[in-house]
Order: structure tokens, then sequence, then C-alpha cells
């Protein structure tokens, strides 16, 4: 049985949300430094064929539907949608649970195409 970390009194301290930004950036970067060029545009593909429909979707959708193969690590699929996001493709569309059961439906972030891509697309 798991227990949850219990801290006996809070820890003082600031956040410093510009190192926490560097450190995000930091690790996506070696994620997608580490992903195979296969797997990345086929991602991308996926990405964008689910952007083209407007339909809100998740990473869990791109392999259900059998777009993408499921990556040989999670941290695979963040660098993934935020080079989609930064192209102008996909843009947040909230936060949703996953239907991924390996996750135990913890919360993910939901993505949709965005309109001027669905335009350009069609």
């Amino acid at each position: 049985m798991s227990q949850q970390l219990q801290f006996p009194e809070p820890v003082e301290g600031i956040v410093d949300p510009v190192a926490g930004e560097t450190a995000k950036a930091d690790g996506m970067a070696l994620a997608a430094a580490h992903t195979t060029i296969e797997w990345a545009d086929a991602c991308a593909a996926a990405i964008e064929l689910m952007a083209r429909r407007g339909i809100v979707f998740q990473a869990a959708d791109l392999i259900a539907e059998g777009l993408v193969d499921e990556p040989d690590s999670p941290a695979r699929w963040g660098p993934a949608f935020l080079k989609a996001s930064r192209a102008g493709v996909i843009e947040a569309a909230g936060v949703v649970q996953s239907k991924r059961a390996t996750v135990h439906r913890s919360l993910c972030r939901a993505w949709q195409g965005t309109a001027a891509y669905r335009r350009n697309a069609a």
C-alpha cells in the first residue's frame, strides 16, 4: 500500500515562475531530442487530422483511433502538442480526465483545432 508524502510543517520559500518555465522548457527539449523522427512525424500527422475534424481531443484519442502508436515514454506527448500549438494547428480546449487506464483518470489537457487551421486545411 502506498502512502502520500507528508511534510511535518509548511515548506518555506517562494515559487520562482521563471525557474519553473525554464525547467519545463529544458525537460521538453530533452524529451524532443530523444523522440524518433518516425514517431514525431506520425504524431504530428495524427494531431493535424484531429485538428481538421474540429473536435475536442486528447493524446489517448490518437492511439484509440489507431493514428499513432503509444510512445516509448509519456514524455514524448508534451513536445508534440506544444509544437502543434505553437504552429497554430491546435489550441487548448480545457482540462479533462485522461482516457488512458494507465494514468488512473488523472487530469490532462484537451485540444481542438484552431479555426484558422481548419479554414486553411479545408
